[in-house]
């Protein structure tokens, strides 16, 4: 109770700092790296208030509380200030977009973090140390369906996403080029997705194949976005 109190006087408070941040430069944090690192950290932790109220589940908090603070502290030391790029993609349709990528990303950090204490779990029951650490990760079961939700839930909104930024650029006459390096990202992102999805499919253990692509999955996309944000010559990039 304490730490679901904690974690949500905490997402609130952060929540505030980006809603003034909103009202004083006219602009929302989605737009720019650091802004746009600190509204990802803001999804992340509300996913985080939402997996403390499910019981045994609520321990995936010690994978994603990390994944928070990394997030904010990077956004913190690239200096949250208002993006000074022109954006072809704007109001509106921009806002949704966004925010629905940062859901679908929020629902693959949730099951990044399951999927690391799941493949942690499953090691300490192979090699039968059973130690303290096994005695504080959920059941496997537990850790599966709540990787299952994540992926699912992201999927759903990162697609969404996707189709309304398609919408757009048919709505508007504007190409989409599939190797502009936005592009080309966020298709390689919704792979991910359907990579992670599709592994529950065959037979085998397919928990443990999904949780192994959740996790690599999700470090792929964030250091790839990271790498491509930094070096894309590019303007208007849309994160």
């Amino acid at each position: 109770m304490i730490a679901f109190v904690l974690a949500a006087a905490g997402v609130a408070v952060h929540a505030l700092a980006l809603a003034r941040f909103a009202a004083e430069y006219g602009q929302l944090p989605l737009n720019g790296l650091a802004p746009s690192l600190s509204t990802v950290a803001l999804i992340v932790g509300i996913g985080l208030v939402a997996t403390l109220g499910l019981g045994e589940g609520r321990r995936v908090g010690i994978v994603l509380v990390p994944v928070v603070i990394l997030l904010q502290a990077v956004a913190v030391s690239l200096g949250i200030e208002p993006s000074q790029e022109l954006l072809d993609f704007q109001g509106a349709w921009f806002a949704f977009h966004v925010t629905l990528a940062f859901a679908g990303l929020g629902g693959l950090a949730v099951a990044f973090a399951s999927g690391l204490l799941y493949l942690v779990q499953l090691h300490e029951l192979n090699t039968k140390r059973m130690g303290r650490l096994f005695q504080f990760t959920p059941p496997l079961a537990t850790l599966d369906r709540l990787g299952r939700i994540g992926l699912v839930a992201g999927f759903i909104t990162f697609t969404l996403s996707l189709v309304l930024a398609w919408v757009w650029t048919i709505n508007f006459g504007q190409a989409s080029d599939l190797w502009n390096a936005k592009v080309f990202w966020a298709v390689m992102s919704w792979f991910v997705f359907v990579a992670a999805l599709g592994v529950r499919a065959g037979g085998g253990v397919k928990e443990r194949r999904s949780a192994l692509v959740s996790v690599v999955g999700f470090s792929f996309i964030v250091f790839s976005y990271l790498g491509l944000r930094l070096v894309s010559s590019q303007g208007g990039f849309f994160l």
